[in-house]
């Protein structure tokens, strides 16, 4: 890492007490400002996207990175969605892959599917799988528990799972009639590690008022996450308490109730750069293969320095995403484009298994 890159953090503040007026809102005023390791405020942000061009967004983009990451570095991993159950009533406008409890087509995997699932990730070198399904009212807090103690003791630390979103989690504390600490314990004693951060489009309450309206408020999401912390399980963030990655997604809109267009790649690596330089002090920025394909991977020059190599996420595919299992095509795009990936393993034991060893 470069430049003592946590004390300086440490020291950042937003800075939004400053009008608009007040600061130097040119390209050379806001990059002097970030060679100083200063913090840019919204005005200024909001005045990069509307102004800088893609040249001089990569150019800040990269200033930050730097701090974080040796030029030509990155990072990515292997990693599979394991879509548990597509029975869903939160009925999100946004989502193509739900049903309904009533209608056809509806499914939970057994133990058997999802190790089937387990077992061909680890044989194509991947050692992390993320657990996605929604709010289905069938299922007890057993089966998440007993299916979790099952991945532990079948794959131990040669593979780490992160154990649904905190969307899910929430739901199904409720529904099991636990506050979220109780719910968070019986998980941490099921072997589970993480609860991660999906579902965050809950974050923005007018866009969940509009949008999927059944799931929670911003502040019953933190308070979901703060016990989580509390328990000792991981979630976003990082050692030093602050976010530890930060990936950016685009829409897929495919096939939903609310449609729209598909923002192109050029807009999306203007929003990756505007995130690099925006949350400074968050050192992983990731830029996503599963919505990009391989394009994605100029998002390295934008500020990125992580990826995914997905084998699976039906959410996403049913919206319209493509996923490509030709990795070394990939990763020889990103050698193309003058970086050098490193694998990133996410579990704390040999990443590779097989059955029978």
């Amino acid at each position: 890492m470069r430049g003592g890159v946590h004390g300086a953090a440490a020291n950042y503040t937003r800075g939004m007490g400053h009008s608009a007026a007040s600061l130097d809102l040119s390209v050379a005023g806001i990059g002097a400002k970030i060679a100083q390791g200063l913090r840019i405020g919204r005005d200024e942000a909001r005045w990069l996207w509307m102004n800088a061009s893609d040249a001089e967004l990569c150019s800040l983009a990269a200033m930050v990175r730097d701090r974080f990451h040796e030029p030509g570095s990155c990072t990515y991993m292997v990693m599979r969605i394991v879509n548990y159950t597509n029975v869903c009533v939160a009925q999100c406008d946004y989502c193509a892959f739900y049903k309904l409890p009533t209608q056809d087509g509806g499914y939970v995997l057994s133990h058997d599917e999802v190790f089937a699932k387990l077992d061909e990730l680890l044989a194509l070198g991947g050692d992390l799988a993320a657990f996605n399904g929604g709010f289905n009212p069938h299922l007890p807090l057993s089966y998440y528990c007993e299916l979790f103690a099952a991945i532990r003791a079948r794959y131990g630390d040669a593979l780490e799972f992160y154990a649904l979103t905190i969307a899910e989690f929430m739901y199904l504390a409720d529904h099991a009639k636990l506050s979220y600490a109780e719910a968070a314990q019986r998980l941490k004693g099921a072997g589970v590690r993480w609860i991660t951060g999906g579902g965050s489009e809950i974050l923005t309450e007018e866009f969940r008022a509009r949008h999927s309206k059944f799931k929670y408020t911003v502040a019953e999401y933190f308070l979901a996450q703060k016990a989580i912390v509390e328990a000792g399980l991981k979630t976003e963030k990082n050692q030093t308490g602050g976010l530890a990655s930060f990936l950016c997604w685009t829409f897929k809109p495919y096939f939903t109730q609310i449609g729209g267009i598909e923002i192109s790649t050029a807009e999306h690596l203007r929003h990756l750069a505007l995130c690099r330089i925006y949350f400074d002090n968050i050192p992983r920025i990731r830029t996503s293969v599963l919505t990009q394909n391989q394009q994605a991977l100029e998002g390295l020059n934008y500020g990125a320095d992580d990826f995914d190599l997905p084998i699976e996420d039906e959410v996403t595919q049913k919206a319209g995403a493509t996923i490509s299992l030709d990795f070394e095509r990939i990763l020889n795009y990103a050698r193309e484009l003058g970086y050098e990936p490193v694998y990133r393993h996410v579990s704390l034991g040999e990443p590779r298994w097989t059955d029978g060893s």
